[in-house]
């Protein structure tokens, strides 16, 4: 079944079987092979597999299954040590350290066997000569697990005085460990920095930065880096999502979801991993899960969500709250196994702590798809007690206030007078305007209710208000799509507030409330008329003629100062607006310009800048179209700004997202970047994050990805593809999406996730009329496929894309990916049929390029093609060179480089052909073509190279990094020639 006849093969299979992913498939393929290694009755194949058997375990869910194969390993290690390789030795040496950490996630084991085990650790190091730093970091772990502060601190500063070996963790390991430390001592700046060299890259290994990015996450939120702990979750849970063994690591971003508003990302993780519930291999691993769970069930059950299914462990349907009590009760229980094995409540007192944090962020928005905060049921409330005529005088005042000075909510603060007057006798105008002000907020149902409101105005001697009241009811009439209709309601409130105007019967507020109904019925008329057409003449006239009517009346009124003053200024104000938007019919932009600006600016300094925002969007749209970038970046931050807390969620993402894109267009993608992302937030909570949302993200992950934020970007973007749709989105934002994330996934080494994703995006491309994005991608899949070590995929891919540079006459994409297949033939086979398939190609590349010069005759382009000539006789050069093994017989090895040599001082004269430009290419040519001349034992014309290279060089900017690169290669080789001809 296994195939396993010898040492070899049994080596290869473990090979095979370490880049399996992490979990029990891998651990019981171990098994299998430590089976067929006894069966070849070699000591040290024994050795080896025991050893891979304890690695896999150790990088699993059954961490706990180690102990047996280190204890036979150390047995035969006691009796026949020759059975040991130098690696195996050391490799025995170094899982010491696996167990003393392993012990510690193994309640049952008791402690005096761990302190008996870490002596057994010491005592055998200094056998082996081996520094103590190792030993004094396990005696760390141990004391800072169960809680011996003076121990710990002891033991940390003899761990960091000793000097660093071959024993010693990797730096990455040790900082992270070093940082937790700090953490624990809330020093969580301390932490951060120690930690930096891992974030930054400077250090890494198989499982940092994981565990440094997720250990950073609470630490961050606590000192308020909210920016850079998304950032981590986003880059982090990506490296940690796809090892098993990382249960400590995942939980830590369970609990950032849990603190920062994120409770629906949180549930999302736990549907991902439904066996850390239960995994029982590693239980201190499991306590920090379990742990975090108690935490995000107990933030649900706050939020009224106790009632909500949850993922939990499997078997049955779990609710918040019951995931809530069984969480904590495993938790506790686990917690009191350890702390009574450690004779300490420390576990027991960290876990507490840490199910009942409170959140560190009200919402954190994080960019990637999400359903949002679950909303909360609706809490029965009793019914509303009778009050006190006094209060709602006081009602009636405030309600008046907000409603004359046009804040925000006064319709809601009518409704509080309308429930508190019932049963109330109240006066004819206090109805009145409780049933006025019912209207507006019933929309087109309340249409009938203004007529009553008119009818208590009158009744209450204003006619004025009456009139008014009956105009509002057209304009809702209007509202509704009855256009004619509303003409023929308003006709008699516009003559009879006329009328009673001339006759001082009625003020400027009322008759300007009538005006402005009308004019707003006339332009819905405008704007009902066909989008397609220029709204008829006849149309614009009225509209224009009723606006300028109201302003007309309104203007040369006092100054806002009074309560009526405020509403003459928004009459004024929306008056320009209107002016704008039939400015805006008539193509007129520029005026239209003008008239946004002022209309906004009028209701700023009314002091009512939360209705200037609909008219600063408008502006900045315009302005954009004008190509003023300058000034619609102004209006959307002012737009943002004058909305403030009134702005609804669905307003506010649009505004995020055109600020993002103007932004974005003047390449400063960071700042882009945040508006994106608050665009996604907010079209999340307007139930908009399939549409808005989805481009948002779009766009987010395309900001992220031109700061070189890789992991960041390839898991926004895959969080928008979804949601992306051809119907709303279209195809181009799809594969404009695919071929970003195949970009990001390219960055990471993720190279065969980078070529689907870019094969993915080709296939949409290769129906488009214009096939240049097709066969881009189709390249890029090429290179991908390449890197993943898929030849003849990638050939083929190569080929795809060949033909269509052909066919778009592109010879430079088409020299290129002959170039890449000539490269992909010689490495799949470096016999004979393999180098003549890349001879051929190449010569093939050489003859594209010839071939397209003889007929252009345009000079930038044949400096190009000139180029792309130059470097194929380079590459060809050093695809020769490398054609023969070092093991080849001399013969070979020199008529390989003779052709190499060949290929390569004709690149030398291609490049020279271009003069000063290309005096880099021509002399990187030169000196390679110097050191095969070295090779085939010509000192002298290598020589004469190198000499040739300095002369290009000379009086050369010595800052140029490049320059000093080539002269030290060039004196390299001259001094070595110079070397073997006095000899």
């Amino acid at each position: 079944m296994t195939g396993i006849t010898d040492f070899d093969a049994l080596r290869r299979a473990m090979a095979e079987n370490s880049e399996e992913p992490e979990g029990p498939a891998r651990n019981a393929r171990a098994e299998q092979l430590l089976v067929e290694a006894e069966k070849l009755d070699i000591p040290l194949a024994v050795v080896e597999a025991l050893g891979h058997q304890l690695k896999v375990y150790n990088y699993s869910s059954e961490k706990d299954k180690m102990f047996v194969p280190f204890a036979r390993l150390l047995r035969m290690w006691d009796e026949r040590p020759e059975d040991f390789d130098e690696y195996e030795v050391h490799s025995l040496h170094w899982v010491f350290k696996w167990m003393s950490s392993g012990m510690l996630g193994q309640p049952h084991i008791p402690l005096a066997s761990i302190e008996k085990w870490l002596g057994e650790m010491e005592h055998r190091y200094r056998l082996a000569g081996h520094s103590e730093r190792a030993v004094r970091s396990a005696e760390f772990s141990v004391a800072s697990h169960i809680g011996d502060l003076a121990r710990a601190e002891r033991a940390y500063a003899a761990w960091l005085a000793a000097d660093r070996d071959t024993m010693a963790d990797c730096h990455a390991c040790e900082l992270h460990t070093q940082g937790e430390w700090q953490v624990q001592r809330k020093r969580y700046a301390e932490a951060l920095d120690l930690w930096e060299p891992v974030l930054g890259g400077e250090f890494t290994c198989a499982h940092e930065p994981h565990t440094v990015l997720a250990s950073s996450l609470t630490p961050l939120l606590r000192l308020g880096r909210a920016d850079e702990a998304r950032a981590h979750h986003l880059r982090g849970f990506r490296l940690v999502r796809p090892m098993e063994s990382m249960r400590g690591a995942y939980a830590d971003h369970v609990e950032f979801c849990a603190l920062s508003g994120n409770e629906a990302r949180g549930l999302e993780l736990l549907a991902e991993r439904p066996a850390y519930f239960t995994d029982s291999g590693n239980p201190l691993s499991g306590l920090d899960f379990l742990s975090v769970v108690t935490l995000l069930m107990d933030r649900l059950t706050e939020l009224g969500l106790g009632d909500q299914e949850v993922p939990g462990p499997a078997g049955r349907a779990w609710t918040a709250r019951e995931l809530a009590v069984h969480a904590r009760a495993e938790s506790l229980a686990l917690a009191a196994r350890f702390d009574a094995r450690n004779g300490t409540t420390h576990i027991g007192d960290r876990v507490r702590a840490r199910m009942d944090q409170r959140p560190l962020v009200e919402r954190l928005p994080l960019g990637v798809r999400s359903a949002g905060r679950p909303a909360a049921a609706p809490v029965p409330t009793a019914a509303p007690e009778v009050i006190p005529e006094k209060d709602l005088t006081a009602l009636l005042a405030e309600a008046r206030h907000l409603s004359d000075t046009l804040q925000p909510h006064a319709v809601e603060a009518w409704l509080a007078v309308s429930r508190a007057a019932e049963g109330v006798d109240l006066s004819a105008r206090d109805r009145a305007e409780i049933a006025d002000h019912q209207a507006m907020d019933q929309g087109p149902e309340g249409i009938d209710l203004f007529e009553h409101a008119a009818e208590l105005f009158a009744e209450a001697g204003d006619p004025g208000e009456a009139w008014a009241a009956r105009a509002r009811g057209a304009y809702v009439r209007a509202l509704t799509g009855e256009i004619d209709e509303a003409l023929v309601a308003i006709a008699e409130p516009y003559d009879g507030v006329l009328a009673l105007y001339s006759e001082d019967g009625t003020g400027v507020r009322q008759t300007a409330a009538v005006l402005m109904s009308r004019a707003r019925i006339l332009m819905r008329r405008v704007h009902g008329e066909s989008p397609e057409d220029s709204p008829s003449p006849a149309a614009l006239t009225a509209a224009e003629a009723a606006v300028r009517e109201v302003l007309a009346l309104v203007e040369g009124q006092p100054l806002p100062g009074d309560v009526a003053d405020v509403r003459l200024a928004a009459r004024g104000a929306e008056g320009q607006a209107m002016l704008a938007e039939l400015a805006v019919r008539a193509e007129d932009v520029e005026t239209a310009v003008r008239l946004f600006s002022k209309a906004s600016t009028a209701f700023v300094v009314a002091g009512l800048p939360w209705f200037a925002v609909e008219y600063e969007a408008r502006l900045a749209g315009l302005a954009h179209h004008l190509g003023d970038v300058t000034e619609a970046e102004r209006a959307l931050r002012a737009a943002l700004e004058h909305g403030g807390p009134y702005l609804e969620a669905p307003g506010r993402a649009q505004l995020h997202l055109q600020l993002a894109e103007v932004l974005g267009g003047r390449g400063r993608s960071e700042e882009a970047a945040e508006h994106a992302l608050e665009a996604a937030h907010w079209s999340d909570e307007a139930g908009e994050g399939p549409t808005l949302g989805a481009w948002a993200r779009h766009q987010l992950g395309g900001f992220l990805l031109r700061q070189g934020r890789w992991a960041e970007a390839a898991e926004v973007l895959e969080s928008a593809l979804p949601d992306l749709s051809v119907e709303t989105h279209g195809d181009g934002a799809i594969v404009q999406t695919q071929w970003w994330l195949g970009d990001c996934l390219s960055e990471l080494g993720e190279h065969r996730a980078a070529a689907e994703r870019r094969l993915q995006a080709a296939e949409i491309a290769r129906t488009w009329p214009e096939q240049n994005d097709h066969a881009t991608l189709a390249h890029l899949a090429a290179e991908s496929l390449g890197h993943a070590e898929l030849p003849a995929e990638a050939d083929r891919a190569y080929e795809r894309a060949g033909d269509l540079w052909r066919s778009l006459g592109n010879v430079h994409g088409l020299v290129r990916s002959l170039r890449a297949r000539a490269w992909l033939a010689l490495r799949a086979d470096l016999e004979d049929r393999g180098l003549d398939r890349a001879r051929e190609l190449m010569a093939g590349a050489i003859e594209e390029c010839e071939a397209a010069l003889l007929v252009t005759d345009d000079k930038e382009a044949r400096q190009r093609l000139t180029g792309e000539l130059g470097h194929t006789h380079r590459q060809f050069g050093e695809l020769l060179a490398r054609s023969v093994a070092e093991e080849a017989e001399d013969t070979a090895i020199q008529a390989a480089f003779e052709d190499a040599l060949t290929q390569t001082a004709e690149s030398v004269t291609v490049f020279a052909a271009l003069g000063e430009g290309a005096v880099h290419t021509r002399t990187g040519a030169e000196l390679a073509a110097g050191w095969l001349e070295a090779d085939l034992s010509r000192p002298a014309d290598a020589a004469a190279r190198a000499r040739g290279v300095l002369k290009a060089y000379e009086g050369a900017d010595d800052g140029d990094e490049t320059v000093r690169a080539r002269r030290a290669e060039a004196e390299q080789l001259l001094q070595l020639m110079e070397e073997q001809t006095e000899k």
